[in-house]
């Protein structure tokens, strides 16, 4: 089993389209995406219909759960609020209706995977895990975490195997993993990275060799910069696609 694993989407459409277009020469046999597929973007439609017609499981975001009504977000920021109040009042009933069904976990017990947003403890809570300390926290539950949970959230490309009792931060794009280990990778962002690269992020993990993979794609991020500014959205969220902060 070949997974296809991306996350933090932002209405990025651009973005999502080059990654999905990297994806056809990875043979998946299933995609999924690790949440917020609205939010900061200009194209919330169009990337949830194209995230409803490719995943086969797809995870609530914090964006998501604002969007949907699930959440109180009135303490975000002013130009991330007022870009959640745009797309919740523009989206067709149809995407949201499927964001409101969105689970915050997803496990596949015969492939040893895990899949949700944010950190494993307090599911609702949208924890980060892009840091040791971080995944220290998750030593708690080890017993009950699979063999390698994906999360989102950060924006961040992190990986972390963790023995019951330690944590050890993994430091390459491809690694197998290893027996007696649990592993925490952070996927990374599709719409809005946060590492400098400006270049759309995507994971491949195959559950049969146990090999995981992150991968990098540039997209023309002037027209997904140009789009945030045609909805009237903050200046800087198109600025930090150019710069990938």
């Amino acid at each position: 089993m070949r997974y296809g694993i991306f996350s933090d989407i932002h209405a990025n459409i651009e973005a999502l389209g080059a990654v999905m277009a990297a994806f056809g020469d990875q043979r998946i046999d299933r995609f999924v995406c690790i949440g917020d597929t609205v939010g900061y973007g200009g194209a919330p439609d169009e990337c949830c219909n194209l995230v409803r017609e490719a995943t086969t499981y797809t995870l609530l975001g914090n964006h998501d759960a604002a969007v949907a009504g699930r959440m109180d977000y009135s303490y975000y920021y002013d130009a991330a609020r007022e870009a959640l109040d745009l797309h919740a009042r523009t989206i067709t009933p149809e995407n949201l209706a499927w964001l409101k069904t969105l689970p915050y976990e997803v496990r596949d017990a015969a492939q040893g995977v895990a899949f949700c947003h944010g950190s494993p403890i307090n599911l609702e809570e949208f924890e980060y895990v892009f840091a040791p300390e971080h995944a220290e926290r998750c030593l708690q539950i080890w017993q009950d975490l699979a063999q390698i949970t994906f999360v989102g959230h950060s924006h961040l490309c992190k990986a972390f195997a963790l023995t019951k009792d330690e944590v050890y931060e993994v430091v390459a794009d491809r690694f197998e993993l290893r027996p007696g280990f649990k592993y925490i990778v952070s996927v990374g962002s599709v719409g809005q990275p946060r590492d400098r690269d400006p270049r759309a992020s995507y994971t491949v993990y195959d559950a049969e060799t146990k090999v995981f993979e992150f991968l990098r794609v540039p997209y023309d991020t002037e027209v997904a910069a140009q789009r945030i500014l045609d909805a009237g959205l903050f200046n800087g969220f198109a600025n930090r696609l150019r710069l990938g902060i």
